[in-house]
């Protein structure tokens, strides 16, 4: 879908407005850029975006040292390409209309600390089945740093628990995690006594699965998050993707490099991963500033 609706832009470029191949090139770039942040850190595709992930992107593009000309050549191209899908009858609104390039600040992912992970981790409860199956989504997540589209995609032949690692799949391209031994175990534990008593239908092959048995979906699993983030009294707003971020951030404060990094995040770009290295840069600052007696 995503595909044909660039490449349809494209030759809308070409044929109706008879833009320049410069033109074409650099507006198909800045939208399929878009894309790949919308699924990398939105898990959203570009018929789902909203007027904030537009300007969320800008400010990421902001937070990795893009020029303010990049940016504002990024919103032509967007508002250009929604204007196309909204004339087309594909969509109802443009998301980019009324953005002003000048509201551009450098913002960065929100990012818990260790403590608030153990914490927020700390939250579901071992005592009944919603208990077990919530603590080994969250493990799961923070373990692999993976997307909950893809949390939620799971099936049980995509778990390899005795060898210690998960199989994902995104856009055709697999990708193998390790686990952590507590996430291991979280997930023996549901796996073997709770997803059985769950599950609705015996052929059911998805690993997550709602209290009716079906499999999990993405607005169920965000009322999740948002009720644990309010149990654990953590300020930040969590959002299905602060684990993700979170698990980058934190690989790269403890030694991993970003190819690694890059690997198990499944970004396609390298670029995508290095916004965690002015994450990481930004702390020490902080710290340093505020740490420093004479800063």
């Amino acid at each position: 879908m995503e595909r044909d609706d660039i490449a349809r832009y494209g030759d809308y470029l070409t044929g109706e407005k008879h833009a320049s191949q410069n033109t074409i090139s650099s507006y198909l770039r800045d939208v399929t850029q878009f894309a790949d942040y919308l699924q990398n850190y939105e898990d959203a595709s570009l018929r789902d975006a909203t007027g904030e992930m537009v300007q969320s992107y800008m400010n990421w593009m902001m937070g990795r040292g893009k020029s303010a000309a990049s940016v504002t050549r990024f919103l032509a191209s967007v508002k250009s390409f929604y204007q196309f899908l909204v004339s087309q009858g594909d969509m109802a609104s443009n998301p980019a209309k009324g953005i002003a390039s000048a509201k551009v600040e450098r913002k960065y992912p929100e990012i818990l600390t260790s403590k608030e992970v153990e914490l927020f981790l700390e939250q579901p409860q071992c005592v009944d089945a919603k208990g077990f199956r919530d603590h080994a989504m969250l493990e799961l997540l923070y373990a692999t740093g993976i997307r909950v589209s893809e949390l939620i995609s799971l099936d049980m032949e995509d778990l390899n628990l005795a060898a210690g690692f998960i199989r994902c799949e995104n856009r055709g391209k697999e990708r193998i995690i390790p686990l952590y031994h507590t996430a291991v175990k979280a997930l023996n534990d549901y796996v073997r006594n709770i997803r059985p008593q769950l599950i609705a239908d015996s052929e059911e092959q998805a690993l997550f699965v709602n209290m009716n048995g079906e499999r999990m979906s993405r607005q169920g699993f965000w009322k999740i998050i948002k009720h644990y983030q309010e149990k654990a009294g953590i300020e930040k707003d969590i959002t299905p993707h602060t684990l993700r971020h979170s698990f980058a951030v934190h690989l790269l404060e403890n030694g991993a490099d970003l190819r690694s990094i890059q690997e198990m995040l499944g970004h396609a770009d390298i670029s995508s991963t290095q916004i965690y290295t002015h994450v990481v840069k930004r702390q020490l600052k902080d710290v340093y500033q505020k740490a420093h007696p004479r800063a």
